[in-house]
């Protein structure tokens, strides 16, 4: 139990998570500022004067003409077919074809803007931040129960066109500008309501406490609801966190029950209920996703567990000298490749095989149960689990488990540190979160080489046993530790998990354990973020 601070003052069970609150709203982007007029756009070689709606969603895309995105047919089909909607009809008439239209000089005008802006003088940039600073304090604070708190996101996204992640079927659509008249207000009764920008009014102003947003609309493309938030280091934010992790530490005592409970569902009459044993066992074991439901043709063709189709794992009786192989190929969330061959045992490969007769490729794997019931089935077994906090809980064990392994006294800082890395990237594995390789990796690489390179040379020039030479021999270990990190996790993102899956107080009390600097391991806004970790964990605390 951690000391009374913040974090713990006036927590209430009763659902209600705060008794006041009063903010500004909030910031708008500014109104589209139209081209200068010897910046045109071209049609068939020609110029064309375009209206003020049409001209700022053809600048969208010519600000993007450097980016893959533009070269890809689906972002190119669904950007023209929303950008014809913003035509006149009279443009529609003209601009019949993306293959036509000539956004270089647009894009020019853009990049020559982006060059002013890095050529500012130092008194320009700081009138810019002086700016930017005076908006943050009126619109990035709100006073939530008498303490003053940063907002999260203040800013409304501006208009542009939607990327996605992956290969999702709706990039290139337009987001179209938000105005006041779409967004829910919520604040206490009793506070100043936030105003309305000049000539507009709120869709609605509403009093929730059992809600933290503070402000809520609804997005055009995907029809998804957007928030303004408390800044991660809030209190109800570091509340949250908190709850999460313990209930994750509290399966750790369930957790062999459920797991015994599971194993006996593999023989169960009901087929439902073998499913549903299976699937806790691949959720369990390979931390999967559960795999939430979605509209066909929404998103990206992504899934998880309880989505998993025939075609996405193949079965082997015997491979590679083990028995019982399941190999599983399909794209995950941000439509990342998850492949993987895995030994099973032998009831579940047996119910396998039986899920998988008499079906099509493309049919469903768990044809009898979906996301709902596997996470209400195991809110029975432990309030508040989810198949979610499976994978939470697995994250920080393993974690938990190899840095207890790979950690000693005895290292250096630099050994210490490349252990913690190593240990976060068996996280990162088991969770499936890769990343390309950076495009700056082969130079920093490259960079490194050469400082070893230049104190290889100068360790020629000197005699054995010096102090000279004993620094050059640290500074070299350091540089080739260094490089061994980079590499090892040159497509591995280990950020990820880091913010979402592992018990912060894994790190802090390691970090205290074995004198590491917490800055070594977590940034300033991660440090935000975690300050409840950092001031109630000790360094024994284990998960």
């Amino acid at each position: 139990i951690f000391v009374k601070t913040l974090w713990e003052e006036g927590n209430s069970n009763n659902g209600n998570k705060w008794t006041t609150l009063e903010h500004k709203g909030p910031l708008f982007p500014p109104e589209y500022e139209p081209l200068p007029n010897n910046v045109s756009f071209f049609y068939n070689g020609n110029p064309v004067k375009l209206t003020l709606p049409a001209e700022e969603v053809a600048t969208f895309y010519a600000k993007m003409l450097d980016h893959e995105y533009t070269t890809k047919s689906s972002f190119q089909e669904n950007f023209f077919t929303d950008w014809r909607e913003e035509m006149s009809v009279e443009e529609r008439e003209q601009i019949k074809k993306l293959s036509k239209c000539d956004f270089t000089h647009i894009n020019k005008y853009f990049l020559d803007k982006s060059e002013e802006k890095k050529a500012m003088t130092k008194e320009q940039k700081q009138v810019l931040k002086e700016e930017n600073n005076k908006l943050t304090e009126e619109y990035g604070f709100c006073e939530l129960d008498g303490h003053r708190e940063k907002i999260g996101n203040f800013r409304v996204e501006p208009p542009g066109l939607f990327r996605g992640r992956g290969e999702h079927p709706k990039m290139g659509k337009l987001k179209k500008r938000i105005q006041p008249e779409e967004i829910t207000i919520n604040c206490s009764k009793g506070s100043n309501i936030p105003v309305a920008p000049k000539g507009h009014r709120w869709r609605k102003v509403q009093h929730d406490n059992t809600v933290t947003w503070l402000a809520s609309w609804v997005e055009n493309v995907q029809g998804n609801f957007k928030y303004v938030m408390l800044n991660p280091s809030s209190k109800l934010k570091g509340e949250k966190d908190w709850q999460k992790y313990e209930v994750a530490r509290k399966l750790k005592l369930k957790v062999e029950t459920i797991r015994r409970l599971y194993r006996e569902d593999w023989k169960n009459r009901e087929m439902k209920t073998r499913q549903r044993g299976v699937a806790l066992y691949f959720i369990d074991k390979l931390a999967l996703r559960a795999g939430n439901e979605k509209e066909e043709s929404e998103t990206a063709d992504t899934v998880g567990c309880c989505s998993l189709r025939v075609e996405h794992i193949t079965l082997h009786q015997e491979k590679g000298g083990q028995e019982f192989m399941v190999e599983f190929d399909f794209l995950g969330k941000d439509s990342i490749r998850y492949y993987n061959e895995v030994p099973v045992e032998g009831r579940v490969f047996k119910n396998l095989k039986l899920f998988m007769e008499n079906k099509e490729p493309e049919d469903d794997l768990f044809d009898r149960i979906n996301t709902t019931y596997l996470n209400k089935h195991l809110n029975q077994s432990m309030p508040g689990l989810t198949a979610k906090v499976f994978r939470t809980f697995n994250a920080s064990t393993t974690l938990q488990e190899q840095l207890n392994k790979l950690t000693t006294a005895d290292m250096s800082l630099e050994e210490k540190l490349l252990s913690y890395n190593r240990a976060n990237r068996a996280v990162a594995i088991l969770c499936n979160h890769q990343r390309a390789a950076p495009k700056t990796f082969e130079k920093s690489m490259q960079n490194l080489q050469d400082k070893v390179t230049g104190i290889y040379a100068k360790k020629e020039h000197k005699r054995g046993g010096t102090e000279r030479t004993r620094k050059l021999e640290e500074q070299l270990k350091k540089l080739q530790l260094q490089m061994t990190d980079r590499e090892e996790n040159k497509v591995i993102a280990l950020g990820t998990s880091k913010l979402n899956y592992l018990d912060p107080r894994i790190s802090v009390a390691w970090c205290r354990k074995f004198n590491v600097p917490i800055e070594k391991i977590y940034n300033k806004t991660q440090r935000d973020k975690f300050a409840w970790a950092i001031d109630m964990t000790e360094e024994d605390f284990q998960f």
